[in-house]
């Protein structure tokens, strides 16, 4: 080849790379100075804003209990209720007590433990597409989505919402157990049309979605997939999965209901080392740890973290045999050491009712 060819060569080659180059780093830049929901709804760009979340109130005494631990003597800072649970009563008569406190409802269309099971508050004649052959929720989304029409679902939505409300109990937040609002379009759009309507926040990331995207995978966001259409021989694309949320996150927030930028939804599987004891203390270092982790890799913008506090005595183990990673949830949210940690940092705790009452400010 000749000198003249090389260095021909060379220069079509050193472009390339500048392209490459200049691409990613406008992908980066349009990322690192997008406007957060954060800043939309006031904090300042950079603040890293958090609702620690705890779900499933109401599910049993022990799960109410924790609850009510997390909330007072912790750094959570929301809670929802499973309303067709049997210890809703006791939950909904201590928030009737603390009405300044962040409570919503986690909606629930599922009933996933073997022994202990509840029914949809609609009944099985109004929605008999959400019972099984038990006459109680379905244990798995899987089978919600074969058997329950988009119609079902908006009409549990709205029993659960008006018993809330018969029980003088008014929701800040509406979000969704095991994701099931999540797991199709059509559902997704009930979810969505009931919280405009009612104009009550929904559990929605629509922001940097750092978390997230990792989440889409598999558990509880992966149904997001779905807002792509795509043949059984096609592989999702992220990139038109993200870009779908974010278009439905901006319909959110065009209908008058604040969005947050994140959401992190796995602690729920940190298990504890089978070589280590599950005493309190051990749960309490190895939970804080992880958290501690966590929220160093948190980046600017509201980020809701799901936990699950439960003073799991010794019966919880007749319900389910996630005590142990419940009851580390609480020593964690309960420690001191995260308390600290959270202030140092500058993170900055909020709730559901803050973000409504700032998107409110803003109008239409």
């Amino acid at each position: 080849m000749s000198a003249i060819k090389i260095k021909f060569s060379l220069i079509i080659k050193f472009k390339r790379a500048i392209l490459i180059l200049g691409l990613a780093f406008n992908c980066f830049s349009s990322e690192l100075y997008a406007q957060t929901y954060a800043e939309k709804l006031g904090w300042k760009k950079g603040d890293r804003v958090i609702i620690f979340h705890v779900d499933d109130a109401g599910m049993s005494y022990d799960s109410n209990q924790g609850v009510i631990c997390a909330l007072e003597k912790g750094v959570a800072t929301s809670v929802s209720v499973m309303m067709p649970c049997p210890w809703v009563a006791d939950m909904i008569h201590y928030l009737s007590r603390h009405p300044q406190l962040d409570a919503g409802l986690h909606l629930t269309f599922t009933s996933e433990w073997k022994g202990y099971r509840w029914g949809s508050v609609s009944g099985i004649k109004a929605c008999p597409g959400l019972s099984d052959n038990e006459g109680v929720l379905w244990n798995n989304v899987a089978d919600v989505l074969i058997h329950a029409s988009p119609d079902e679902i908006e009409g549990e939505l709205i029993a659960q919402l008006t018993k809330a409300r018969k029980m003088g109990f008014n929701p800040t937040h509406l979000d969704t157990h095991m994701g099931t609002l999540w797991a199709s379009p059509e559902y997704l759009e009930r979810y969505i049309k009931v919280g405009i309507k009612e104009h009550i926040p929904i559990l929605f990331s629509a922001g940097h979605n750092t978390f997230l995207r990792q989440e889409l995978r598999e558990g509880p966001l992966s149904g997001l997939n779905t807002l792509v259409r795509r043949t059984e021989s096609m592989v999702t694309d992220t990139t038109a999965v993200l870009n779908a949320i974010q278009k439905t996150g901006e319909r959110i927030w065009n209908g008058g209901l604040p969005v947050v930028d994140d959401m992190y939804l796995l602690s729920y599987d940190w298990k504890l080392p089978a070589s280590i004891e599950p005493t309190d203390e051990n749960l309490r270092k190895f939970k804080t740890a992880k958290y501690k982790a966590l929220l160093q890799s948190v980046k600017p913008g509201i980020t809701v973290v799901l936990i699950h506090c439960t003073d799991a005595a010794e019966q919880f183990k007749n319900i389910s045999d996630s005590g142990i990673t419940r009851k580390g949830d609480l020593q964690a949210m309960t420690d001191p050491e995260l308390k600290e940690f959270i202030q140092k940092q500058g993170f900055i705790l909020t709730t559901w009712r803050e973000l409504q009452d700032r998107r409110d400010q803003l109008g239409k």
